[in-house]
């Protein structure tokens, strides 16, 4: 039989390893998502663990094995679910029947003020859904104003049949976000299950990305300024042309700076998109059709938060274009700085040149004005030397040097040019 790859059975199984747990209406879910605010997706994740194990123990409920990832289990009247995300950990926890009173801060009790104190991180978002059962769908309407904001709220007609979710993406004076979702009698544990899962993502994934828009939000004043710095020394780039390696320093410290920022946040820019990504997804998934006038989940995040992720792109692209400009800039001023050293560098040969024709110029004069000088001691010493010959051979002194003055210049010159040529 073929050998299995070690990690077959585990990554297949994974697929199914996180079920949302089977709601029967009515019920209430309260969904709690937590994250560090710095470098949350290398925290050490034992922190996230132990945190989950404090409040199991509270309930006496079964410890999660080591490193687990995810974990299902009953906490008193609860159903427990928790997750361990890249960025962040959500607790989801459900219980049968609805409060007398809608909303009611109490539910979230079961995560106790002082374990919520002692969490590895700060909280993203808290929800509190509440489901029930409904003859039809309109018996909601008269609550809505009571629930929600009725500026902001939206509403939508989920399948199969006709089933309702209504939310205001608002905070509650208790600190959690409100969803009601009013289910037919027909409908199915895990139907109802798919919706509230939906709508828990739907919220939890907005709020990830909307830390990318605050992320851009900090940077637009920098980005502003270095525009600005770049764009004027572009222009100093033709204006002033004696300071070029000055210019090219500043613009090289620009191009650092941009660079270093797109570093700082990359990560948070690609999970941003990654995170849209998700919210579009799961909108999608609720297959919502329009509910009475008001809007649907989709619309409401058209208007409201995709100018958000639009200003998130736009910065993004605007960080990149910054660098290329940079880039480029640098690189053109870097030519011409080139340009201009080989121009001095060519001035500087030119001037080497003519010092090295002056220099044999002064050379060819000096060996000329040797020559001379010793033709002249020469001649002078061999007419003293050839005196005694001045009367036995018929010529006069003044004759006799002129004799013998041309060999002794000619001698002379071959001499010399002779030493010149051996050190050339």
């Amino acid at each position: 039989m073929i050998e299995d790859h070690p990690l077959r059975y585990a990554l297949a199984n994974e697929l199914h390893a996180r079920p949302f747990p089977m709601l029967a209406s009515p019920c209430t879910v309260v969904y709690l998502a937590i994250k560090q605010p710095k470098d949350a997706a290398t925290r050490e994740r034992d922190k996230d663990q132990a945190h989950l194990a404090a409040l199991l123990e509270r309930y006496g409920a079964p410890l999660p094995r080591a490193g687990a990832t995810h974990y299902s289990g009953q906490i008193g009247r609860h159903q427990l679910k928790w997750e361990q995300h890249t960025e962040f950990i959500s607790y989801t926890a459900c219980s049968d029947g609805v409060s007398s009173r809608p909303f009611d801060a109490k539910d979230f009790e079961i995560f106790p003020e002082d374990w919520l104190n002692a969490a590895p991180g700060k909280r993203v978002t808290s929800i509190m859904l509440r489901i029930e059962t409904v003859s039809d769908v309109r018996e909601i309407i008269p609550k809505l104003p009571e629930w929600f904001d009725s500026e902001s709220v939206a509403a939508a007609c989920i399948p199969p049949g006709t089933n309702i979710a209504v939310g205001d993406f608002r905070i509650d004076p208790a600190g959690h976000m409100r969803f009601a979702v009013g289910v037919e009698d027909a409908l199915d544990s895990s139907e109802i299950a798919r919706i509230v899962q939906n709508l828990c993502e739907i919220e939890t994934y907005k709020a990830m990305s909307m830390l990318g828009f605050s992320r851009v939000q900090s940077l637009s004043p920098q980005i502003g300024v270095l525009d600005a710095n770049l764009t004027e020394l572009m222009g100093q780039m033709t204006a002033d042309e004696g300071a070029s390696d000055a210019t090219l320093n500043k613009l090289l410290a620009i191009s650092v700076e941009l660079e270093a920022m797109a570093a700082k946040s990359a990560f948070r820019l690609a999970a941003t998109r990654a995170y849209e990504a998700l919210v579009n997804q799961r909108i999608t998934a609720l297959r919502e059709t329009r509910f009475e006038s008001f809007q649907t989940i989709g619309e409401f995040m058209v208007r409201r938060y995709q100018p958000a992720m639009r200003t998130v792109r736009s910065t993004e692209r605007r960080i990149a274009v910054l660098s290329n400009r940079a880039m480029r800039a640098s690189e053109l001023l870097r030519t011409r700085v080139d340009v201009e050293r080989s121009a001095q560098n060519q001035e500087v040969l030119r001037s080497m040149d003519r010092r090295a024709d002056l220099q044999l110029q002064l050379q060819r004069t000096v060996e000329g004005l040797s020559v001379v000088a010793i033709s002249y001691y020469a001649v002078s010493l061999a007419g003293n030397l050839l005196q005694p010959l001045v009367g036995a051979s018929g010529f006069s002194a003044g004759g006799l040097t002129a004799l013998i003055t041309v060999p002794i210049v000619l001698v002379v010159w071959w001499l010399v040019r002779r030493i010149r040529l051996r050190i050339e």
